[in-house]
């Protein structure tokens, strides 16, 4: 049987991720193939660092991407750093905090957890008691949840952490590109991100960013492999050779440690990301994801829709809202990508078939796909039969638009 050339449908991706790849990325990622330690390859390499650094508001050496997805670079920080026994404290409060308490566990960590309702977050001084009482070597949060969507406050746990000399480690894969997120200012060891989400780039590459004090103890357990290094051992290596960091950061210095091959397009597909938000500069594009996200719950709230967990500390980048009573939320769904080509989230534990999440990242948030997700939301609703306020979500988002240009 023979295959057609591949034809993807045109969505209007408004999820929490992925969302939809700016098309200056995906031009980038056409250009041709070049050797990983080609000169010119070297020189692209050398730029993302800088652009990173850029974005992750930080002066760290250490900034470069890990290829896989962002879960492949909370796992490469975490196996860096954790051996059996230490102590890792994870305040949770959604779905990616029980994700890092997975990572940390199956590196023998003695983990600690604190946990909020899906939908709240936590107050510093909750974090800040728990400390005093594990004495923790490692804190790991998630920045913003994008399960509850919301956003967690870390400048005050940032700074406790560094008066307790706990390494603090932040999941910043939902917003790093589209909401503030200062690495240095906060105390913030180290953190990771994602391209498939604010960075509008697609999946495969997780930047990442720590500093000396990381560093320090990633290089106290270096153990390069045999045939890159003569009399290599050390008994406290990390347990991941992929995920190896004091080998990996090799890899993005002058001396060019062949580690693994570096994934070119996607390389390729980063620096464009990265180069797109320093042209808009990082307080704008936060400042335009906080604008459409307005926008959006506006007309939501105008629809006669519910946000889940109300306005405080909300996810300017992901907004969800309760399921209208006798709704099936997946047949909400299912009728959105069908009939409109608009493609929104359903959600995880919980809240699973009680809330839909929309995402407003990256190159998908603007103003047209606002528009386009709230008409197509409560066209949806009324054929399943939900009572909306017909046509108010469209002109409260145009009112908040003219008002507000």
């Amino acid at each position: 049987m023979g295959y057609t050339d591949l034809s993807t449908p045109i969505r209007t991706i408004m999820t929490p991720g992925p969302v939809e790849a700016d098309p200056r990325v995906l031009r980038a990622m056409s250009t041709p193939i070049i050797g990983q330690f080609d000169p010119e390859f070297l020189k692209v390499m050398n730029e993302t660092m800088d652009l990173l650094r850029y974005s992750f508001q930080t002066n760290n050496h250490r900034t470069f991407p890990v290829d896989g997805t962002s879960r492949a670079g909370i796992e490469a920080v975490l196996c860096s750093i954790i051996e059996p026994g230490d102590k890792v404290l994870i305040p949770i409060f959604g779905r990616f905090g029980y994700l890092l308490t997975e990572i940390a566990s199956r590196c023998g960590a003695d983990v600690h957890t604190i946990e909020k309702d899906w939908g709240e977050v936590f107050d510093p001084e909750e974090v800040k008691a728990e400390m005093k009482e594990v004495n923790p070597k490692v804190v790991a949060m998630v920045h913003g949840e994008t399960s509850t969507g919301k956003m967690q406050p870390l400048k005050e746990i940032g700074q406790f952490c560094r008066e307790q000399d706990a390494l603090f480690v932040v999941d910043a894969v939902a917003t790093l590109g589209g909401v503030e997120f200062k690495t240095d200012e906060w105390y913030i060891d180290a953190a990771i991100a994602g391209t498939q989400k604010c960075l509008a780039v697609p999946s495969g590459m997780a930047p990442l960013t720590y500093n000396d004090r990381v560093e320090k103890l990633i290089l106290e357990r270096k153990d390069i492999e045999r045939g890159l290094a003569d009399d290599s051992d050390n008994d406290r290596r990390i347990q991941s050779n992929y995920f190896d960091l004091s080998q990996i950061q090799d890899y993005w210095t002058p001396d060019r440690l062949n580690h693994h091959t570096e994934a070119t397009s996607m390389l390729y597909a980063l620096r464009e990301g990265l180069r797109i938000i320093q042209d808009e500069g990082i307080e704008k594009r936060s400042e335009r994801h906080q604008f459409h996200g307005e926008a959006l719950a506006a007309g939501l709230r105008a629809m006669g829709l519910e946000l889940f967990g109300g306005e405080e500390n909300k996810m300017p980048v992901v907004t969800v809202i309760k399921v209208p009573e006798g709704i099936d939320e997946a047949q909400v769904r299912q009728t959105l990508i069908n009939e409109f080509s608009v493609e929104i989230a359903g959600a995880f534990g919980p809240l699973k078939g009680n809330v839909v999440r929309i995402g407003s990242m990256g190159y998908s948030c603007r103003k047209s796909n606002i528009l386009q997700t709230l008409g197509a939301l409560e066209a949806t609703l009324l054929y399943h039969g939900a009572e909306v306020n017909c046509g108010a979500a469209s002109q409260a988002a145009l009112k908040f638009y003219a008002e507000n240009a």
